[in-house]
């Protein structure tokens, strides 16, 4: 049976989820002006996570520092990020995604793989499928996504990437010699900076050179394990399955794709930081705790690598999780190796109050769980960006400060 499948993924997520807030407001679309999510203007602090169309043309780049992007263009529009924002359009278009494939795998926060294969006499015309699921998630949400189609993960996550944004594209293997192959060789997903490099320097500039140059040659280039991967993938070839997700979570997860690599530890840890308060804010409303935390890094050759920590006492405390979280990073990424994807998990997942209380360090946690909780309701009652986190940067006497700050003035804007 001929395989079918789809990689639909969100145009410029963060920045398109935060615009359908606006605009659903009745505030300007800033997709349509040179706007970025991430940093702090005044300390000119921070990293770009994502930019517009209009940014991108003035030179900025996703993961340049805030102040390098304000010299680029000095009335540049920032908004903050906001993680709870885009879990729930993330749960929104992957539930329309569930409506019409019998499984669906979430590959980050942004993107997901749909199997469709065995479905044709549902539906007879898979690209007409791909428009109508592509238009209803623009005309419900109004943010909008490319769907790539192809007889395997690696052709419907190489067709998505073709013109952005709103589109759907095919990229079967009949079509591989003409979408694919003029492509320039660092263009094939998982080939990384690096690696092109070297395949340039071996005179191998497209995919289609890379496709007909003998494996032995790649491997001498690239390595064994990496030289196979990425011939297989420049010839089409990707027997990887769709994944379906387990039925019942057994903790609480975020990753996120970033749209350019992650080459500086200061890069990571702003991610790290607004990651750690969603997942956190998550647990918190549950009412429970974690026992163990976990940092998942992807790099731009596709190698995944997690590590994690198991905790004397759980916990629900933004800050503690996200100390811990650049603690495993910084002893899980080599600093050289570009990242493109970055999660934190809690797991071992209790509800009971099993605290264990030590005079001083428990004082001190629980003053930073009331400062959290008064965030969450706050942020519950007006608006999940209302309290936001301090540069990553900051310790944790600062960031305890500027949430008591905060917390005071919305008490006095709103009576609280």
């Amino acid at each position: 049976m001929a395989r079918l499948i789809f990689h639909v993924d969100v145009n410029s997520a963060f920045l398109s989820w935060e615009a359908a807030r606006r605009v659903s407001n009745g505030e300007p679309d800033i997709r349509l002006i040179p706007s970025v999510i991430g940093g702090d203007r005044e300390k000119r602090t921070g990293v770009v996570l994502a930019k517009s169309i209009p940014a991108k043309k003035l030179g900025i780049r996703t993961g340049e520092p805030i102040g390098m992007a304000l010299r680029k263009c000095p009335d540049l529009f920032m908004a903050k990020p906001d993680f709870r924002l885009y879990e729930e359009n993330s749960q929104k278009f992957m539930d329309v995604c569930r409506e019409y494939a019998p499984i669906v795998e979430k590959a980050s926060i942004d993107e997901c793989y749909l199997d469709l294969s065995g479905t044709h006499r549902i539906y007879p015309d898979p690209i007409a499928l791909a428009h109508k699921i592509k238009d209803r998630i623009r005309d419900e949400f109004k943010f909008t996504v490319n769907i790539g189609i192809g007889e395997n993960k690696l052709l419907a996550k190489m067709a998505s990437d073709f013109e952005k944004p709103d589109k759907v594209h095919t990229l079967f293997l009949h079509e591989v010699p003409q979408k694919m192959w003029p492509l320039p060789v660092g263009e094939l997903f998982t080939v990384g900076s690096s690696t092109a490099d070297k395949l340039r320097r071996a005179k191998i500039m497209t995919i289609g050179d890379l496709a007909h140059t003998d494996l032995e040659k790649i491997q001498k280039i690239v390595g064994m394990k990496m030289g196979k991967h990425i011939h297989d993938y420049a010839n089409g070839i990707d027997p990887a399955p769709v994944l379906a997700e387990p039925e019942e979570a057994k903790g609480y997860s975020i990753s996120t794709t970033l749209e350019e690599d992650v080459k500086k530890a200061s890069q990571a840890y702003p991610v790290l930081l607004a990651l750690s308060d969603s997942v956190t804010s998550r647990i918190r409303s549950d009412g429970a705790k974690a026992y163990c935390v976990a940092v998942t890094i992807r790099s731009n050759d596709f190698k995944t690598k997690s590590h994690q920590r198991s905790l004397m006492n759980p916990t629900d405390i933004s800050d503690e999780v996200y100390e811990l979280s650049k603690e495993l990073f910084d002893e899980l990424w080599d600093g050289r190796t570009p990242l493109r994807l970055l999660g934190v998990a809690l797991t071992n997942i209790t509800r009971e109050d099993t605290m264990q209380f030590s005079l001083f360090q428990d004082e001190k946690k629980e003053k930073a769980r009331r400062l959290d909780k008064a965030k969450d309701a706050l942020n519950a009652k007006f608006g999940s960006a209302t309290i936001v986190r301090g540069s990553s940067m900051q310790s944790k006497i600062d960031v305890g400060k500027k949430y008591q700050a905060q917390i005071e003035q919305k008490k006095k804007e709103h009576k609280i």
